[in-house]
């Protein structure tokens, strides 16, 4: 005799880690993405921080150090004329987790910023929400947090 729902353990149970398989394998490529993003982001603001501004789109929001600054122009302002001119990133920590059902991806970064001429490093932190632009693979910044921690 067979009992009727002596299967759905079974089937349950293979559901349950073929379902954790699909997470696990995500969780790997938003962690690719993230360190991919931030190795490209922070190369570009330490040797062509103009070129930044390809990472940004008329509706990205950038908050530095509590000024929120809206749109590509504004926020490619603020980036090119900080009080500096050279520095050099140094990443200690990337975090990276989907964010949303867009697809997003929130980044969190922490490291020092070493400025050219000076001696101690700066700590910061950053988060970063990255969403894909217009349905295709390539990723933009929608909000940004810079934050130094003295």
């Amino acid at each position: 005799m067979v009992r009727l729902g002596t299967s759905a353990p079974l089937y349950s149970h293979g559901l349950i880690a073929y379902e954790r398989r699909v997470v696990e394998k995500m969780e790997e490529q938003v962690e690719m993405v993230g360190k991919a993003f931030v190795d490209h982001y922070y190369h570009l603001f330490d040797n062509n921080r103009a070129a930044l501004v390809s990472l940004y789109q008329p509706t990205s929001t950038l908050t530095f150090e509590g000024q929120q600054i809206l749109g590509v122009d504004k926020i490619s302002n603020k980036l090119n004329n900080l009080p500096f001119d050279q520095c050099r990133h140094v990443i200690s920590t990337i975090d990276s987790q989907p964010s949303s059902s867009t697809g997003g991806i929130l980044v969190f970064v922490s490291g020092c910023l070493q400025l050219q001429g000076e001696e101690h490093h700066l700590r910061f932190s950053q988060v970063y929400l990255l969403l894909h632009a217009h349905g295709f693979l390539c990723i933009y910044i929608k909000k940004p947090y810079h934050k130094l921690c003295i």
